[in-house]
């Protein structure tokens, strides 16, 4: 049996409001996009004991044996959705981890999603969500990856048609870690995407905005401000924002040109950072 091929794509915030916390977890709402960066998984089932699950790639060496793909098929083993079926899956990591554009948790929601359209598994939408909260807040955004606005009430608004947008994602040479980043959250927003609608990707609507990770974020690395200082003087764009709790900034432009000709100016500027012009899916 061949392997079947799935593209796992990067989702990125283009604002990001904490509005609250609810026991453990910080209550959040953000507008989001997925960009044409993705992680290749193959997947096959395979007559075995036990799931073969293997990660390579550029971003692949700090993966554990803990990971969102391993999480995922012992949650569905143990409740009995895989019905003893065993399966080979190797992931080919493209996108940064601790970069905010939820790899790791894209990863599960494209698995879970391909086995759900294959009728591998039997689920009722319920236990879907449930399931995808076991593994991550943001598990759930990939199961259906278009433009999504996630209201301060946790609801999830799909928009299927809309205009691209070009995108110029840059990570540092270090990471962020997620649970440090909120763990330092102070402040909270009151909420502003409860009735969202389309709109709500307009340029003059997205420069108002913000993420607010980035203070606590520029505070502990100051150097990411600089970048962001630098992208915004320097390359045009229409506004510059950091991705979920970082450690990626993504700079959005006009035109593909525009953004074309910034990566080869940043470029020249930081020689030795993860650079890449991309676009929404």
């Amino acid at each position: 049996m061949s392997f079947s091929q799935i593209k796992s794509y990067a989702k990125i915030n283009l604002a990001l409001n904490i509005v609250g916390k609810a026991t453990n977890l910080h209550k959040i709402e953000s507008i989001i996009a997925f960009i044409d960066l993705y992680d290749f998984i193959f997947i096959k089932k395979i007559k075995s004991k036990k799931n073969n699950i293997s990660f390579s790639g550029k971003f692949s060496e700090n993966i554990g044996k803990k990971n969102t793909v391993s999480e995922l098929m012992k949650i569905l083993e143990k409740k009995k959705y895989l019905k003893g079926k065993k399966f080979h899956i190797k992931v080919d990591k493209r996108i940064p981890s601790q970069a905010g554009l939820g790899g790791g948790s894209m990863n599960a929601a494209s698995i879970l999603r391909y086995l759900i359209k294959k009728k591998i598994i039997k689920i009722k939408k319920k236990q879907i969500l449930k399931i995808s909260r076991m593994i991550g807040s943001d598990v759930i955004l990939g199961l259906k990856p278009f433009n999504t606005i996630l209201t301060s009430k946790n609801k999830i608004k799909i928009f299927t048609k809309y205009k691209k947008i070009h995108t110029l994602i840059v990570k540092p040479k270090f990471g962020c870690s997620t649970k440090e980043i909120y763990s330092k959250v102070k402040n909270f927003e009151r909420p502003k995407f409860n009735r969202p609608n389309i709109n709500m990707y307009n340029w003059d609507y997205l420069k108002k905005m913000n993420n607010n990770l980035e203070l606590i974020v520029f505070s502990k690395y100051p150097n990411l401000k600089k970048i962001k200082l630098f992208i915004e003087k320097s390359l045009n764009p229409v506004f510059v924002r950091m991705s979920g709790s970082g450690s990626v900034l993504v700079a959005y432009f006009q035109s593909k040109k525009i953004c074309e000709l910034a990566k080869k100016k940043f470029n020249k500027k930081y020689k030795n950072y993860w650079c890449i012009a991309s676009k929404t899916i």
